[in-house]
């Protein structure tokens, strides 16, 4: 694709002048419709050195409200970025819905600039680049605008500016030994560039190569391509929602998991009449946690990460059982992380947003009370979302959890299960107790009255994303005790095959 694009495309100063201001006015006027539309646009400024970067982005900007945008420089990731999911950095600077993110590089560095400069294996790169595809993927598919600029000069050209630049004290800086020998590896960065287009040009996020030889061409060019495409997103958003509205019938039904799963029991299959004895609990109790103790240390050495969720319904036990497990950690080590209902900056993202944001540093361990599962069972039943949305979400949580997996992260999944009896029961005892009775809700007893559709959508939860990388383990919780010993030996066979034991 590269290859074939001109580059000694110029523009008069006069055609300029005549191209350039209705651009810009189209620039201004389509900001104002994404904010009033809603509609989250990400623009990604890639290219060779000096191909103009900084400048087209400081142009750009004087189009729109300051306060409708943000610019990210992105450079080698820092030591708490590198301890982190290598796409976590870019999942939190996403922006709010009706605002636009810039980026100057983007997460296309890792596997152009510095896969040439650091030579990241063939198999490493292909998993980027199927990370990065997936991921513009679940953007566009929540309506975010993606749109790719890739400013190009010639081996020549990048050389004169570089001289240029170096020729003045106040602009030297901004040439370093790096930039230099890229020039010098033209050849090679280009491969690489020319690869990205190629295995990352999508019909939801394609590239658009701009030849930046000469500013005015450049500057029109990479304008005109911003304004229309933005123009395009709100257009297809207002159509979208008014299709939407049209619909006096649910759509079909269909449940795409998008990878390989394994098979589990229905909650109806499950023996819920599972009991420990008082002094065994005691000695399992004592003993499991010396031993994730030790496990906690190794993970720790060994810098793996962890992630575990836990899910289960209205008390079902999850507190107790998460403060029996942490009970074994250091506390250093370890974050728990209450799910409640979303704030409003969370509801202006990406419904992952929030869970990738609390992703754990390696050796530490990241602990869910509920999930990024809420959007397939009480958005899916209380009409918190649309319907396209959570049966879009298997998909993506399978993916969200493999690419977790890929950066050797360890992934447990925990469904503590009751039967109505029980939940009845603690209920009745919750509103009992004047310490426990802040713990229930009206919401409690709306969601009891819903039991069979819940019962549904976690049967649909657990057939579609249970899969070996991230599997779902159905904790019989009508015993507090037996459930929390269940938990921590689910834990400690867990944790030592990820050691390799």
């Amino acid at each position: 694709m590269l290859s074939e694009l001109k580059l000694d495309r110029e523009l008069s100063k006069e055609e300029y002048k005549s191209r350039i201001k209705p651009i810009r006015e189209a620039l201004a006027r389509e900001s104002l419709r994404v904010k009033a539309e809603r509609v989250p646009v990400v623009i990604l400024f890639e290219g060779f050195g000096a191909a103009g970067k900084g400048s087209y982005i400081s142009e750009l900007i004087l189009n729109w409200d300051p306060r409708g945008f943000r610019v990210f420089s992105t450079r080698e990731p820092d030591v708490n970025q590198a301890r982190r999911p290598w796409l976590w950095r870019f999942w939190e600077n996403l922006p709010e819905y009706g605002k636009i993110a810039v980026f100057d590089r983007s997460w296309y560095r890792d596997v152009t600039v510095d896969r040439v400069d650091h030579g990241l294996a063939d198999e490493t790169i292909d998993q980027m680049y199927d990370d990065i595809n997936t991921f513009e993927r679940q953007l566009t598919d929540d309506g975010y605008c993606v749109i790719k600029l890739f400013l190009c000069i010639s081996c020549e050209e990048q050389k004169k500016r570089f001289t240029n630049l170096r020729a003045s004290e106040h602009t030297a800086w901004r040439v370093t030994d790096d930039d230099l020998m890229h020039n010098r590896q033209y050849k090679r960065h280009f491969a690489a560039f020319d690869e990205m287009i190629r295995r990352t040009d999508t019909p939801n996020a394609p590239w658009h190569a701009v030849a930046t030889t000469d500013r005015r061409y450049g500057t029109v060019t990479a304008f005109e391509i911003i304004a229309n495409a933005m123009k395009e997103a709100v257009d297809r958003t207002i159509e979208e929602r008014a299709a939407r509205a049209a619909r006096t019938e649910p759509l079909p039904v269909v449940f795409d998991p998008g990878v390989p799963v394994q098979p589990i029991k229905k909650l109806a299959e499950v023996n819920l009449d599972c009991h420990i004895e008082d002094d065994r609990y005691k000695r399992e109790l004592e003993r499991c946690r010396t031993e994730l103790a030790q496990l906690h240390n190794r993970i720790y050495r060994a810098k793996l990460p962890v992630v575990i969720a836990y899910e289960g319904w209205d008390a079902a036990g999850k507190g107790g059982n998460i403060k029996r497990l942490v009970s074994s950690f250091d506390a250093r080590g370890y974050g728990v992380i209450p799910i409640a209902a979303p704030i409003p900056a969370e509801l202006n993202h990406h419904y992952l947003w929030r869970f990738w944001r609390e992703m754990p540093r390696t050796g530490h361990i990241a602990i869910f009370d509920r999930s990024w599962y809420g959007r397939v069972m009480v958005e899916r039943i209380e009409g918190f979302c649309t319907q396209e949305q959570w049966m879009r979400a298997y998909r993506e949580i399978n993916e969200f959890e493999k690419f977790l997996a890929d950066w050797n992260t360890v992934v447990v999944k925990f469904w503590l299960h009751i039967d109505p009896d029980e939940q009845l029961r603690r209920f009745q005892n919750r509103a009992a107790d004047p310490n426990k009775a802040w713990k229930l809700s009206d919401e409690d007893w709306r969601n009891r009255e819903k039991w069979d559709q819940y019962e549904e959508a976690v049967d649909d939860m657990l057939r579609c994303t249970n899969t070996e990388y991230a599997p779902w383990y159905i904790i019989e919780s009508n015993e507090k005790k037996y459930a929390r010993i269940r938990v921590m030996k689910i834990m400690i066979d867990t944790l030592h095959r990820a050691l390799g034991d």
